[in-house]
Order: C-alpha cells, then sequence, then structure tokens
C-alpha cells in the first residue's frame, strides 16, 4: 500500500531558520507522531506539504499525488486538517459553519457534523467569538472529520484541552486509523498523547530530523543507563545518544546493544528518548 505523505530532502530557507535535508514517510494506515520545541519546524513542514509555502527543495506526495501539481486540489477534498488555531469567522455559530461547509466539500457529512457536536458537547448557535480556546478546537476537530477524509493533519490539535476530552479525541484519532487507507499526521508538544496512539515518531530539532523511527522500535532498542563518573568515563562518547547530569551520576541514552557490562539498562519512555536526544542536540 502506498504512503500517505512522502517528503524527501525537504528544504525551506529563511533569513534566521531553516529546514535541511527533511526526508520521511506516513504509510497508509498509519498515526505519525511529529514532535520537537517550539521553533523546530513542526508548523513549517505542515505549510509545506498543504503547499502553502514554497518549497526551496525537495519533493512532497500526498495521497499519491505532487502536491504541486493540478491534481493535488482534489486531493485537498480528502484531507481534514486542524491547525494551533481554529480559523471561523467570529459571528459564524456551528449551524452556519454547517451550512457554508455542505456547499464547500463534495463529501460533506451533515448528519456526522452535527453528532460531533452534540458528542463534544458545542452549542449549535453559539457565535465562534464567544467560544473557549478548548471549544474552537474541538469544532475545528468536528469540521475536519465531517467530510469523509482519509488524511488527518492535526498541528497541535489538542491544545487547549482538558485531560479528559484530550483523550476521547485521542481515541477518536485512533478509531479513524482502523480504515486501512485512513492515516493521521500529528504534531504536538504532549508527547505521552504521542506515545499513546502513534505508530511512528519523528523529532524536528532546530529543522533537522534527528529521528523518524517505529514507536515500537524505538521502545525497544533504547534504553537508559546511570553511570557513575567513573563508569561515564570507560563510555565511548559516540555511544551516548543524550544524557542528564545529577550530582553524582548520569543517566545516559544508549542503543541496548552497545550498553557495556555491568551496567544495567532501564526501560524508557518516547518522551524520555526525545528529552535526552534533545539536550544533546543542544550542545553540539
Amino acid at each position: 500500500m502506498r504512503n500517505a505523505i512522502e517528503v524527501k530532502g525537504l528544504t525551506k530557507s529563511y533569513k534566521d531558520f531553516c529546514l535541511q535535508d527533511v526526508t520521511l514517510a506516513l504509510p497508509s494506515g498509519s498515526i505519525l507522531g511529529l514532535v520537537g520545541e517550539n521553533g523546530a519546524g513542526k508548523t513549517t513542514l505542515i505549510q509545506l506539504i498543504m503547499n502553502t509555502l514554497g518549497r526551496d527543495a525537495g519533493e512532497i506526495a500526498v495521497l499519491g499525488e505532487d502536491n504541486q501539481s493540478p491534481e493535488f486540489l482534489e486531493v485537498k477534498e480528502q484531507i481534514g486538517i486542524v491547525l494551533d488555531e481554529a480559523y471561523f469567522p467570529q459571528i459564524l455559530t456551528a449551524k452556519n459553519v454547517n451550512r457554508l461547509l455542505k456547499y464547500s466539500y463534495k463529501n460533506w457529512q451533515e448528519e456526522q457534523f452535527y453528532s460531533y457536536l452534540h458528542r463534544f458537547g458545542l452549542p449549535e448557535n453559539k457565535p465562534f467569538k464567544d467560544f473557549s480556546r478548548g471549544m474552537k478546537m474541538k469544532l475545528a476537530i468536528a469540521t475536519a472529520l465531517s467530510h469523509q477524509p482519509k488524511l488527518l493533519i492535526l498541528d497541535e490539535a489538542t491544545s487547549g484541552l482538558d485531560p479528559l476530552i484530550r483523550d476521547e479525541i485521542v481515541d477518536l484519532f485512533y478509531d479513524f486509523t482502523r480504515e486501512e487507507d485512513h492515516s493521521v499526521l500529528i504534531s504536538s508538544h504532549i508527547v505521552s498523547d504521542l506515545e499513546k496512539i502513534c505508530d511512528y515518531i519523528a523529532f524536528l530539532h532546530k529543522g533537522r530530523l534527528i529521528l523518524m523511527e517505529e514507536k515500537d522500535k524505538l521502545l525497544e532498542d533504547y534504553a537508559v543507563v546511570r553511570a557513575t563518573s567513573e563508569q561515564l568515563v570507560k563510555i565511548e562518547a559516540r555511544k551516548i545518544l543524550g544524557r542528564k547530569k545529577a550530582d553524582h551520576w548520569t543517566d545516559c541514552l544508549m542503543k541496548r546493544e552497545n550498553v557495556p557490562q555491568g551496567l544495567e539498562p532501564e526501560r524508557t519512555t518516547i518522551e524520555e528518548i526525545i528529552l535526552l536526544m534533545g539536550r544533546e542536540a543542544q550542545t553540539k
């Protein structure tokens, strides 16, 4: 089965920032979590994928089509997108949004849209300007899911939601990919959400792709070891992928295969892997 998104050698330069030679793929039927600090390039990458920014170099294919081709206009019908802010005219109500979008999307599902409004506890007749941030994001998510998309692209889509609703939304994204031709690209600074649902993790740091790997493989292949200063000097520096120093020891991120005898590898989490790799990258 084809990849939902393919990015090869993607570069975009600004005066003070550069997204450098990014290559990644989102297999159909999967969820790819995009993580990185503020300013890492996550939103820039999403804008490039949607072709709202022009790329300097590289290739991007979405649902099998080059995103700069005329055919991509048709492909956009199959993409549900939620950005870090919901952009609806302030005077519109949810009922107005439904009325507008059923003439905008060929496959708009009015009944499904109202089902999401009810599920999220959103009022039909309240102006958008009076919505809280959480309500705005829920309306954007309901919109994205109500025109039979095959691909969801979500930029901080769970931001501003309380933990219970966030958990429900995350489960909703997971259910979406039970259809084998449905895929999700989700960026978030809440790594625990991504660890729960993602099949793949991509880590961007200062415009560079630090890793792109299956989540389960990351958890199998990486470990944290706690080393004293005497033990630390005996470890080859190139085998330490991240570190956090305490008073009497240093926690080191390593591939399990590189852990020296005498040191006990501890199971780690995606969040810890990202944090330790990020610390190491900051020093280079």
